[in-house]
């Protein structure tokens, strides 16, 4: 089996700055608890979470790497299972709720992969009664 890995180099764009996180470009392959809320292809809700259960759910998910963590914030890579694509996906705990975004560091489309991943680890967080 070929070990191809599409990582590129890590944005210079992460982490929190005066309490947010970067805003999603234009493309469909992001999607932030930041964004414009009328924003449908780019919004997304936040987590109601400690920083504790994130980092667990975080954990759970194969082809994870956590890069830094902080009380406040999580950087995270996940690469995909065939090519091994990056998305760089950050939480961050504004004292209320944690934020998230979660970017396909390549491509134009993402085919929905960055919300699902976010709604994953929202039902891990908070499993269906």
């Amino acid at each position: 089996m070929f070990d191809i890995s599409f990582s590129f180099r890590r944005p210079a764009n992460l982490g929190a700055k005066s309490g947010r996180l970067a805003p999603c470009k234009r493309t469909p392959n992001c999607v932030s608890s930041q964004a414009d809320p009328s924003d449908r292809e780019h919004h997304i809700a936040p987590l109601r979470a400690s920083m504790e259960e994130v980092r667990k759910a975080v954990e759970a998910l194969p082809r994870t790497r956590i890069v830094l963590a902080h009380s406040n914030y999580l950087y995270a890579e996940f690469r995909s299972k065939l090519l091994g694509f990056v998305d760089d996906v950050e939480f961050f705990f504004d004292g209320a709720v944690v934020q998230v975004r979660s970017a396909s560091r390549l491509g134009r489309r993402d085919f929905g992969v960055n919300r699902k991943r976010i709604e994953g680890i929202r039902a891990l967080i908070r499993p269906a009664a």
